[in-house]
């Protein structure tokens, strides 16, 4: 099955965080799923790297070579997500966690994420 992972799942998938509950955990250790990332989620690990608001423990380029050899696909932001984000209602106004949104909806893909206010859209999210 296709996912789509939220930046903090990503980051604690790779940091082996015991926040990710055991279903988490065996969602993500199932070689028969593939997983996506958007591009958004770099960009916003990135800012907040610069704004010293995350440490990742590693550096930045081989934090990018992690995704690339765990084969996690990386979607670039499509207009069809920015079509989509237009219709979205307002409970949330973080621009990262509404583009990720949309770009769920778009792909239809689950989105695993612990954030407990995405049940407000019409998606399909896992934690």
């Amino acid at each position: 099955m296709r996912y789509l992972l939220d930046t903090n799942v990503l980051i604690w998938y790779f940091k082996k965080n015991m926040e990710l509950p055991p279903n988490i955990k065996k969602i993500l250790d199932d070689a028969d799923n593939t997983f996506n990332i958007s591009i958004v989620s770099l960009w916003e690990i990135v800012i907040k790297m610069c704004l010293k608001k995350l440490d990742l423990g590693i550096e930045f380029e081989d934090f990018l070579k992690l995704i690339e050899r765990n084969n996690i696909k990386l979607l670039p932001i499509k207009k069809e997500y920015l079509i989509t984000n237009l219709s979205l209602s307002l409970h949330h106004r973080d621009p990262f966690d509404r583009l990720l949104i949309a770009t769920a909806i778009a792909e239809k893909l689950p989105f695993i994420t612990p954030d407990g206010d995405i049940h407000l859209y019409d998606i399909e999210w896992i934690w």
